[in-house]
């Protein structure tokens, strides 16, 4: 496995990145699927998000300063691509976030790709409810096992507040699924 120094410096060149961006695809793709997926909960969306993505990471590699790992840096994208698609579906359809929480929800049942049970059903509802903020930080952490420092630097937020806010998410989803 090519380090992530290496992989930046030949995405910079322009001889090497065609041959980096691929290896860069293979890499990370799956992961930043399943956090987009988690997103916006629709697989052609979560498709269509991860292109965005893989453009805007390719269009945009001049500008990584390498301040942050690279991992942190498309992760980033990819969660503000996700919610500028959500934002933009919300307009489009012309409903508040949380009629469209509902009705991802509510298409999610009937998604070929969802693989899940009744469970996690109830556990995707549960976090659709959360606030934005408190959902993309509990998906990171509870799903992906992210360290709240990774974490810090995809949403550029303190660890302090991330953590008051995964708090706060698994009990409103506690609080939800007794309910239920």
């Amino acid at each position: 496995m090519i380090s992530e120094t290496v992989l930046v410096k030949e995405l910079k060149d322009t001889r090497t990145q065609s041959k980096a961006f691929e290896l860069l695809i293979d890499t990370y793709k799956e992961r930043l699927y399943w956090h987009v997926r988690r997103i916006v909960l629709n697989h052609d969306d979560a498709d269509d998000v991860l292109q965005n993505t893989f453009i805007k990471v390719f269009r945009s590699i001049h500008n990584f300063k390498e301040e942050s790992k690279l991992y942190s840096w498309m992760y980033r994208i990819a969660t503000n691509e996700a919610i500028s698609f959500l934002n933009n579906k919300r307009k489009k359809l012309g409903i508040t976030s949380e009629a469209l929480q509902d009705k991802m929800i509510d298409s999610l049942e009937a998604d070929v790709y969802f693989e899940g049970n009744a469970i996690e059903l109830a556990l995707q509802k549960a976090i659709a409810e959360l606030p934005e903020k408190q959902r993309l930080v509990f998906q990171m952490k509870y799903f992906q096992a992210m360290k709240y420092e990774t974490i810090s630097e995809v949403l550029d937020t303190s660890v302090g507040a991330l953590k008051a806010s995964y708090h706060l998410a698994v009990k409103k989803i506690e609080t939800h699924l007794t309910q239920s």
